[in-house]
């Protein structure tokens, strides 16, 4: 069975589609959310709609979704841009989209797999942390009780490996690959506008993997980044898509939400 993973889709539903067109090619027979549909972008209640009709397996709630459902008007923690494009969330979202929000787990075990979702962090999922190096992967591995854990949060794409007996390596290691392919493809004309990176599991090892932001990367890489966990090939592959980002910078301009939210799509920040 494949099983689409996707993250941080942060209202931009033009990014979503992409994504949702190439797990169509590819013959994704299930779904996977690790949080945030909501925020920065312009259309919250189309992703919504699309998201229901997906059927996730399973899906864990983002700090975005908290604090749209939440209520709260001050949003510690919020740059003022982010602050913004909830506060106007709210006014977009049925009550019908709220309680589907608000029902989201912090964390959750797919049914009859070995995967764990999460949003920041198996440890405290509530406090919003980052796995950004080993020392944060190590922390969050203490935790995982499945052979993986996908994660979003950050919006930059990272993984990592831990060995059964780290003998001659370390006990874990970031997994070489996984948040390159820097975005430059006007200096290479074989550059490929969709790009994969297939990861071979191995027995009695343990992984967990960033797969980056549909809705808003921040790698330096404007394309969607999402990934695919083949049960039968025993991989992980990270898939990165391009999606019509002046379609969807045009449509954050026409809502009236700040200009640096337009901007940061075309750059990948």
């Amino acid at each position: 069975m494949k099983y689409a993973v996707l993250s941080d889709v942060h209202s931009n539903y033009d990014a979503f589609e992409s994504v949702l067109r190439k797990c169509a090619d590819l013959g994704i027979d299930r779904y996977l959310f690790l949080g945030d549909l909501v925020g920065y972008n312009a259309e919250p209640a189309q992703c919504m709609a699309r998201a229901r009709e997906l059927n996730f397996l399973a899906a864990v709630r983002g700090n975005h979704d908290e604090f749209t459902v939440s209520g709260n008007t001050e949003l510690a923690g919020f740059n003022a841009n982010a602050t913004i494009a909830i506060k106007w969330t709210r006014t977009q979202l049925s009550d019908e989209d709220l309680d589907y929000l608000d029902a989201l787990p912090l964390r959750a075990v797919v049914p009859g797999t070995a995967i764990t979702l999460v949003h920041a962090t198996l440890d405290s999922p509530e406090t919003w942390g980052y796995v950004f190096d080993s020392h944060h992967a190590v922390g969050n591995f203490s935790y995982q009780r499945t052979q993986l854990c996908f994660c979003g949060h950050s919006h930059v794409p990272v993984a990592f490996d831990k060995a059964p007996l780290a003998i001659g390596r370390r006990l874990v290691e970031r997994i070489d690959g996984w948040e390159s392919n820097v975005y430059y493809p006007e200096a290479d004309e074989d550059f490929s506008l969709s790009d994969e990176l297939p990861v071979q599991l191995e027995k009695g090892h343990k992984y967990l993997f960033n797969i980056g932001s549909i809705g808003q990367p921040r790698n330096g890489d404007p394309r969607s980044s999402f990934a695919v966990y083949d049960d039968e090939a025993r991989t992980v592959t990270r898939y990165r898509v391009p999606y019509d980002v002046a379609s969807a910078q045009q449509k954050v301009r026409a809502a009236g939400l700040p200009e640096r939210l337009a901007w940061r799509l075309g750059v990948g920040q």
